[in-house]
């Protein structure tokens, strides 16, 4: 039985990514809805390519994500092993550490592989509830 470790599990958080521009907000309280219907990544277990829709959704606050920088953040994950959980949870500690925006989503719908196809949802700001050493919620 093939066994996932410590290295695949952090596989692609720590890479070194383009970084996300931003500009100034003009207007208070609307909501900024991004699709990226083309997004790959490669599993770090098996050097497969991913696909995937990543949907990033936020409410600015005093900066705006600038999509030039976004682009190219997002395509540097291409040839980037990491899980989907990762990159979903990673793009969102990115976005909000780039624009402290009032709430974020990024919702990450991955093709089938095997048969199985997978959505991940990741929440600005983060709940303040522990994870233990096994990632489960206590």
């Amino acid at each position: 039985m093939n066994r996932y470790g410590a290295k695949e599990a952090k596989a692609g958080l720590a890479a070194r990514l383009p970084g996300l521009e931003t500009f100034p907000n003009q207007f208070p309280d609307y909501e900024i809805a991004i699709e990226i219907p083309e997004f790959t990544s490669v599993c770090p277990k098996t050097g497969l390519p991913d696909f995937g829709t990543i949907v990033i959704r936020y409410v600015p606050r005093g900066r705006c994500l600038e999509l030039k920088s976004l682009k190219e953040y997002l395509l540097a994950y291409r040839n980037l092993g990491i899980f989907y959980e990762n990159a979903v949870n990673r793009i969102l500690e990115d976005v909000a550490k780039a624009c402290r925006p009032v709430r974020a989503s990024v919702t990450g719908s991955f093709r089938p592989r095997g048969g199985l196809s997978s959505v991940i949802e990741a929440r600005y700001p983060r709940s303040r509830k522990a994870v233990g050493s096994a990632g489960v919620t206590k």
